[in-house]
């Protein structure tokens, strides 16, 4: 058996320069046509960190974690926690992006299933 190599026709690609330090940051309009024009920034509306569910972790660890990581007293922690149960969610905290990203990095850490989400 003769082996065969198969070449494909030279294709060339147009040249792609990178934007202009310049250049006007762009976005896309809302679906239904509406635009924001507010700046995009985190500073707009505060980030929420929502805790789901889980067939996991026992209710009183999960109270535990929002005691002892988020400083929640137990009464507003184990409120969390049955909301958490009972409804599938609930928002733990609340701030600026940076910090509620580091706050759903130590829940997962914990074994938590968390989310960070823009309060609107």
């Amino acid at each position: 058996m003769t082996a065969r190599t198969a070449t494909a026709p030279a294709t060339t690609l147009p040249s792609m320069t990178a934007p202009s330090a310049t250049a006007p940051a762009m976005t896309l309009p809302a679906a239904g046509g509406e635009t924001d024009t507010r700046p995009a920034s985190s500073g707009d509306s505060p980030w929420v960190v929502i805790v789901w569910n889980d067939p996991v972790n026992l209710m009183s660890y999960v109270t535990y974690v929002f005691q002892t990581l988020l400083g929640h007293p137990r009464s507003t922690a184990h409120k969390l926690m049955l909301d958490v149960h009972e409804k599938g969610r609930a928002t733990v905290a609340g701030g600026a992006r940076e910090s509620m990203e580091i706050v759903v990095t130590q829940l997962h850490a914990a074994g938590l299933w968390a989310t960070i989400a823009q309060d609107r």
